[in-house]
């Protein structure tokens, strides 16, 4: 039974074109195709067409395999196409070279129809999860961005400050992959202010007692919203936005958790939040210099914050500083 073609397109590239016809014959029943018989051609090809992968010839006159590949993954639009080299060379450098310029996976001529279809399934399959993770992170940190600008906070404020958390995890002595995951969970942390009646919410002056226990829902809500999470980021992001008003001291909300009962993403986030919060300009206060910032930090160290993070706070401050001029903001 012929399988159904599939909506991705590959774009197949040989100056021979015995090679194309048998590349033709044994994918053209399951994918879009289209082709080119030079290097150059294929970089022409691929601005008017979309392409979800490349089986590319290495061995072509005037541009090579190699070059072709160069010119794509420098090319923002066009780095993320997978490309697989197909080539008759067997040679360990040849092939180190191309996975050094970016290409994902060798394909040896002649080349085998079962090897082909599989190795071309595989790598649209991590393709199109690539695709959807991205999505993913993207969707969670404009859901964040909602919950800033409903609140007199900006979109930058959720940049520099899930990017500060980044920073401050790395000091800690998190890996690099846990880090990034709490950067990319952290713009969710305040997500249930969404809930919160904007006379309260957006109210120039000092909250009431009554008001001020309303504002306070915004985390219940919060962790409502991200409730029973079967995603990783989720489950992180929740755990931000029911932790991150608790304090070292006990006085914090919602259950006034205390010390290293607090998780420590809460605990980190606190700091980077509340140092953002202080070193930001906003309609209705100047911004706080560095130094009196990081002041006021360490003073709140052991009652606000984990005596541990501040120290790491300065330690990373020209990292921060950085962060804060790439995603600054005027009004």
């Amino acid at each position: 039974m012929i399988q159904k073609k599939t909506s991705a397109r590959i774009l197949l590239v040989d100056d021979e074109p015995t090679n194309l016809r048998i590349l033709r014959h044994i994918l053209q029943d399951h994918y879009t195709l289209s082709f080119a018989k030079s290097g150059q051609a294929a970089l022409d090809l691929i601005e008017k067409e979309e392409i979800d992968l490349i089986l590319l010839d290495v061995m072509m006159p005037n541009m090579t395999g190699i070059e072709v590949c160069q010119k794509l993954k420098q090319n923002p639009a066009t780095k993320e196409i997978p490309v697989i080299f197909v080539t008759a060379l067997r040679d360990a450098g040849d092939e180190e070279k191309g996975f050094e310029i970016g290409a994902v996976d060798y394909i040896t001529k002649p080349v085998v129809p079962a090897i082909v279809l599989a190795r071309v399934k595989n790598h649209l399959s991590l393709t199109s999860v690539a695709t959807l993770h991205q999505t993913h992170l993207d969707l969670i940190q404009r859901l964040g961005r909602a919950a800033e600008y409903k609140d007199n906070e900006t979109g930058m404020h959720v940049q520099r400050m899930s990017r500060y958390t980044r920073e401050l995890a790395i000091a800690y002595g998190f890996p690099e992959d846990y880090a990034n995951d709490l950067m990319m969970a952290a713009p969710m942390h305040d997500i249930g202010k969404i809930g919160i009646p904007d006379s309260i919410l957006l109210k120039p002056g000092k909250l009431t007692a009554e008001e001020y226990e309303i504002m306070k829902t915004h985390v219940d809500i919060g962790a409502e919203i991200l409730s029973n999470p079967r995603s990783h980021l989720i489950k992180l992001a929740h755990i931000m936005a029911l932790s991150h008003h608790e304090k070292w001291d006990g006085s914090g909300y919602p259950n006034g958790l205390s010390q290293e009962d607090i998780p420590i993403e809460g605990r980190l986030i606190a700091v980077a939040d509340v140092f953002d919060a202080l070193t930001s300009e906003r309609p209705y206060k100047k911004a706080w210099p560095i130094d009196e910032a990081i002041n006021y930090i360490f003073e709140q160290s052991g009652k606000h914050f984990d005596p541990a993070i501040p120290p790491l706070l300065k330690q990373v401050l020209p990292k921060l500083l950085e962060i804060k001029q790439k995603f600054s903001e005027t009004f």
